[in-house]
């Protein structure tokens, strides 16, 4: 499904645990804006909006989550988020296919698990409350949520992320996800894969590899297009097209996203921080830094370590 050099832009963070490769997810955000940027990774995703209004993006296909729903990411889609209003939340559990695997090759691990794993099976889009099979699957959901513990049934103020190594919450989390299989099963909403892949989203895991390997160095637009054998007009409003910005908009995006990371992790100073990042011009660095985030460097620097240094209080 994906080009072989294309996982190398798959999430940093681990799924759960090497040993139960199952978490949960809770993200949230005060202001109308980007909830989940464009990812994505070999694991299902399976999504809970308790209202909204959302934009989801997969595959370059958007839909406007209005209500309460149910959405399913497949293995190798490529996934964003936008929130159309404040204080919006969504829950997430992502779990690797072989956690559902059986040694003994019955019905279900054959027509069902085995066709999921290598990618020949996919699970429905969206699932609304009309729909019979919903309540059942949402049911099913929460439990998963309930069984990595309390904190994940409080609202937080933060993003919350969890996992868990306890035997009996495992069973319950792995017999809830069986249950949901089943009851997709149920009512017939798994669809073979089709044969032709959609060039134009691999196109854009190319592009967005390239810039998570190269945005240390000089990026040109000529050298994006190159990548995805394309001229640069065409290349730059495709891009924008399936992405929301320009190709050096987002170029500059990732780039402050690494910055903010330097300034949280490490001393280095604001002009080493400058140059690790892919700018050679301090002066082009710091107004980039103010547009997208509107303070300095340093200030963020400052910000950061007195939040977390009240975490530690508290």
């Amino acid at each position: 499904m994906q080009q072989t050099h294309a996982s190398d832009l798959k999430e940093i963070r681990v799924h759960g645990t090497k040993s139960f490769p199952c978490a949960f997810y809770r993200t949230r955000s005060a202001r109308i804006g980007t909830l989940v940027k464009h990812h994505w990774h070999d694991e299902v995703e399976i999504l809970y909006f308790s209202g909204g209004p959302f934009l989801l993006d997969i595959n370059m296909e958007q839909s406007v989550i209005d209500s309460e729903s149910l959405c399913f990411i497949n293995p190798g889609e490529l996934h964003s988020i936008i929130t159309k209003a404040p204080d919006s939340q969504e829950d997430a559990v992502v779990f690797s296919p072989d956690l559902l695997s059986f040694d003994t090759y019955d019905t279900a691990q054959i027509h069902l698990i085995q066709p999921i794993q290598k990618g020949r099976m996919l699970f429905p889009r969206r699932l609304t409350p009309e729909h019979p099979a919903f309540a059942p699957i949402r049911d099913a959901f929460m439990a998963v949520l309930h069984s990595f513990g309390p904190a994940c049934q409080e609202t937080p103020g933060a993003d919350l992320s969890a996992v868990t190594d306890d035997l009996t919450s495992q069973l319950y989390i792995k017999a809830s996800l069986l249950y949901i299989l089943a009851v997709l099963s149920r009512y017939q909403l798994f669809t073979p894969t089709e044969k032709d892949l959609d060039r134009r989203v691999e196109a854009i895991k190319t592009t967005l590899t390239y810039i998570k390997e190269n945005y240390k160095e000089k990026i040109y637009i000529s050298d994006l297009a190159r990548e995805v054998n394309l001229n640069e007009q065409y290349f730059c409003r495709f891009f924008k097209k399936a992405i929301g910005r320009t190709p050096m908009e987002y170029v500059n995006e990732y780039r402050i996203k690494q910055t903010r990371r330097l300034l949280e992790e490490t001393d280095l100073s604001v002009t080493d921080v400058c140059l690790e990042c892919g700018y050679n011009n301090l002066g082009n660095f710091l107004r980039e830094f103010r547009k997208q985030t509107g303070t300095t460097p340093l200030q963020y620097r400052k910000q950061y370590q007195r939040s977390a240094d009240q975490v530690i209080i508290s």
